[in-house]
């Protein structure tokens, strides 16, 4: 198990965050108050400090530039790669139609439309990398325990910065992993263990011996911060744009950045009637990008999380197929999990009528080991 301790003052501005959100507004009475807390939680929420001049006026947060991160290239001409990834946000949301009815319309976003990694994991790779260059420009070499993803979306960003990257994998994953990474100029060292939080002390230990620095996606509050400033944002607009009833968010649990941002963001702005529901692996199975909660979460025990599915293996990978024999759509097992957690809600009578917002975090293109294993099984089965 990954031991995360308590963090006190995380605590209280996620709390001064939530009341933010819950009000859409911010009294100079409550700023001046605690001035200190409120400047992080603004920081989380990339809003513009209010100016306070007389002390007792009130902001509403489109005032202070609540959307203004959201702001896409309208013809998506960009002036760097670097941008191709940003300012090309929001990722697309899409309804799909194979598993709407009346009733229930099911939506999927699209995080595989980022650009380094073909999965959520470039937000936080951009985002731990600009917040630690805008504080110490330090150009030294970045040391990061990762499934893939994460260390796609790092080595990419690090080499726009003029960075090297040294990544750590757990032996269970794919072994097209340490193609692409070396590919891409990462360099690349299999660990004996089988998940990512299992050696990520020892990672934090030789970056430190070896004078690099360990950004580390497991408790690096950039995590939280990029998805609480932009996906979720972006969600509710789109959310807007659509006209949709929203009934719930259906997200993998990983590091546990996204679906915490999603649960605090829409929990604290609309209140339970927006339901947010996790997937995990079921016990004694592997799902690449996710993990079970009891391996350890910085964030997830800051929000609600309305309840944590366990989804088998095969389960993620039938649904990933499903995904792409119906919406033509090739998802990674992350979002097989994410899909097979929505069937199982539907089959339990635990979701409302209205619109389901599901989260694939990533491509399918990496998992071609893991999709060829199950249909040579398949085969054999069918005799």
């Amino acid at each position: 198990m990954y031991i995360i301790g308590k963090d006190e003052r995380l605590e209280k501005v996620l709390g001064i965050v939530a009341e933010i959100l819950k009000k859409g507004k911010i009294s100079c009475n409550e700023y001046l108050g605690e001035k200190d807390l409120m400047q992080e939680a603004l920081s989380f929420l990339g809003i513009r400090e209010p100016s306070c001049k007389e002390g007792t006026e009130t902001y509403h947060l489109d005032h202070l530039g609540f959307f203004d991160d959201i702001s896409p290239s309208r013809l998506r001409v960009f002036s760097s790669t670097e941008e191709l990834l940003y300012k090309n946000w929001p990722t697309p949301l899409v309804l799909l139609r194979s598993l709407s009815n009346h009733n229930l319309r099911v939506w999927a976003k699209l995080e595989f439309f980022n650009p380094f990694s073909m999965s959520v994991k470039d937000r936080i790779g951009w985002s731990m990398i600009t917040d630690y260059l805008a504080k110490y420009n330090n150009r030294t070499v970045l040391y990061e325990a990762t499934s893939t993803n994460t260390g796609m979306a790092l080595t990419a960003l690090a080499n726009i910065k003029g960075l090297k990257v040294k990544l750590f994998l757990p032996y269970t994953i794919q072994k097209a992993s340490d193609i692409i990474l070396r590919i891409m100029g990462a360099e690349v060292q299999r660990v004996q263990k089988s998940l990512t939080v299992e050696f990520v002390g020892d990672v934090d230990e030789l970056a430190k011996r070896e004078g690099g620095i360990h950004l580390n996606q497991f408790e690096n509050n950039s995590n939280l911060k990029v998805h609480l400033r932009y996906t979720a944002k972006e969600l509710d607009l789109q959310v807007r744009e659509a006209s949709l009833k929203l009934r719930g968010i259906i997200g993998g649990v990983g590091t546990s950045g996204h679906l915490s941002a999603l649960s605090l963001y829409f929990k604290s702005k609309y209140g339970d009637n927006v339901k947010v529901y996790g997937a995990q692996p079921a016990p004694g199975n592997v799902i690449p990008g996710i993990r079970r909660v009891e391996t350890g979460m910085k964030w997830l025990h800051y929000v609600k999380i309305d309840k944590v599915q366990d989804v088998t293996s095969s389960e993620a990978i039938e649904q990933a197929i499903r995904i792409a024999r119906s919406e033509g759509l090739f998802v990674g097992l992350s979002s097989g999990a994410v899909m097979a957690t929505f069937e199982k809600l539907k089959k339990n009578g635990a979701l409302q009528e209205g619109d389901y917002v599901l989260i694939f975090p990533d491509h399918g293109f990496k998992y071609i080991e893991q999709f060829a294993t199950y249909l040579e099984e398949t085969k054999r089965q069918d005799g």
